[in-house]
């Protein structure tokens, strides 16, 4: 239902550039968009909000690129994907997870584990494809078609990702 109301709204924004058709596929995707960045900014909210009115700026003026293709969220994955990438590279961000400190969580029933700090002894390849994978709950392929890699290196940085958060677990209490 989502990719034929989506493959309608496009087509408006496309050939009589409806900005209601857009706002509404801004209110659609955006909660989604919002947390992919919140999980790849360590739960940076404000951050976050300015990505992802990047990406849908991007969006507004690429959308007569959109050739239908793949799908509409992967296509709009791949341009946060790239604000995000240039975010990175405009800061001078270069991210090695070895070089983040073990940081001890003490263990608590009661309270849920905290994602972002699991997340943070990740690389960032291996964040965005977790994120990707286990959160957005997108395929492999899709993933392969917005990080523009081979599906075995996508099933890489989750295996990797899935050892590395396994360890980070055990060794914060968590079995």
């Amino acid at each position: 239902m989502r990719r034929t109301n989506d493959t309608l709204l496009i087509s408006r924004v496309m050939l009589f550039d409806d900005r209601r058709a857009f706002a509404t596929l801004v209110e659609q995707h955006q909660p989604t968009i919002r947390r992919f960045f919140l999980h790849q900014t360590m739960g940076d909210t404000m951050l976050s909000d300015d990505l992802a009115q990047e990406t849908f700026i991007k969006l507004y003026y690429s959308i007569k690129q959109f050739k239908g293709l793949s799908n509409f969220s992967t296509y709009l994955y791949r341009i946060a994907y790239n604000v995000f990438q240039d975010h990175l590279r405009r800061n001078k961000i270069t991210e090695d997870a070895d070089a983040i400190p073990e940081q001890s969580m003490s263990h608590n029933n009661d309270v849920a584990m905290d994602i972002n700090k699991a997340l943070q002894h990740l690389s960032q390849p291996e964040r965005i494809a977790v994120t990707l994978y286990y959160i957005e709950d997108r395929k492999v392929d899709d993933i392969a078609q917005i990080l523009q890699l081979p599906t075995g290196t996508i099933k890489s940085h989750l295996s990797r990702a899935r050892t590395k958060l396994a360890k980070f677990l055990k060794n914060n209490g968590y079995e």
